[in-house]
């Protein structure tokens, strides 16, 4: 259960960090010092917050987000764990909900040209993570689609409430741990050198990751799609790998764009997976230069490392592996929940 936390400082009292530990102004840098820390991935902390760990730069858009957003019916919310497949799922939903305006095999498809995190933005580390500065949502058409890495507890009350569809893509730990291990030595503050494997894997066992445990994380979205399957879609990284047709057209029933008999005849489910296909976003120009439009420490690169299925057996030595999977048991225990 998560503990109280004191109360985050108001969006418009937060101002710009260049160094989020040093330079926070005094409000946001006195909340912070009352909550648990811990070894950072890329800034040197990270800080626990209603039962889960996040940089400090997280915490304006978390608490913007809690307050502020306000969600319509139709909107969609696509939430993962960091580094379990948000890119490909963004770019398949958008694909899915948009095919009629934009049709996947067309030459001007924005897959083509923009990255798929530009399409649908993170409400917290985006939209509401501007200082200053509440998004204006009013004018985005219809569905709206946005993504979070937020644990269940830290969604906005104004989600639980609303009958938004809600996809959650899980994967396997032990991928998952990898892919945040790339990544973050990607993004790592130079001043911290390279986070070791192995200093690394004791921290994520620990739960001490960006909005981790994982665990934790995925455990509270599989009990919520056993609770309201009608309004969150539970999916796995390695099943809709492993069968991409099937999963594609189950989640387009599941928000309310299923595929007409037609569209499956002319193909239309297979052009989905063409484009948005992990080898083919990778060598798009827009994927192998340049940054995100709004979170600009980011290279597009970043995001198409490997993909795969099973990449961990090249890192993890066999007690790593054996220790993922007694933890695994131990907190999936009872819930019908495994890889």
């Amino acid at each position: 259960m998560p503990f109280a936390q004191p109360s985050l400082p108001s969006p418009s009292s937060i101002q710009e960090e260049k160094e989020p530990e040093n330079e926070l102004p005094q409000d946001l840098g006195e909340f912070l010092s009352s909550l648990p820390k811990d070894n950072g991935w890329i800034l040197p902390h990270l800080y626990q917050y209603q039962g889960f760990w996040h940089s400090p730069n997280y915490f304006r858009g978390l608490h913007a987000c809690q307050q502020h957003f306000q969600p319509l019916d139709t909107d969609i919310i696509l939430i993962t764990n960091p580094k379990s497949g948000t890119t490909w799922l963004k770019a398949l939903v958008y694909a899915c909900v948009n095919r009629v305006k934009y049709p996947p095999n067309s030459q001007n498809h924005p897959l083509l040209t923009s990255v798929p995190h530009d399409l649908i933005p993170f409400l917290e580390l985006e939209l509401y993570n501007e200082l200053n500065h509440l998004p204006d949502l009013s004018s985005i058409a219809s569905p709206r689609v946005f993504s979070t890495h937020l644990p269940y507890v830290s969604l906005p009350n104004s989600v639980k409430d609303s009958q938004c569809k809600v996809v959650y893509l899980c994967r396997n730990p032990k991928d998952t741990f990898v892919s945040l291990w790339h990544f973050c030595n990607k993004l790592r503050n130079e001043n911290l050198g390279t986070l070791l494997l192995e200093e690394a894997f004791d921290l994520f066992c620990r739960g001490v990751c960006d909005s981790g445990p994982y665990w934790d994380h995925v455990l509270s979205y599989w009990q919520a799609s056993l609770e309201m399957p009608s309004r969150v879609c539970f999916v796995k990284y390695e099943e809709l790998q492993e069968n991409p047709f099937f999963h594609v057209k189950k989640l387009a029933d599941f928000l309310g764009y299923s595929f007409s008999l037609e569209e499956e005849k002319i193909k239309v489910v297979d052009e989905i997976l063409k484009l948005c296909c992990f080898e083919n976003l990778r060598n798009l120009e827009v994927n192998r230069t340049g940054r995100l439009s709004r979170i600009g420490v980011c290279e597009n690169r970043a995001f198409f490392r490997q993909g795969k299925v099973g990449d961990w057996v090249k890192y993890l030595t066999p007690e790593m592996s054996d220790r993922f999977d007694q933890i695994t048991k131990q907190k999936f225990e009872g819930s019908g929940l495994h890889f």
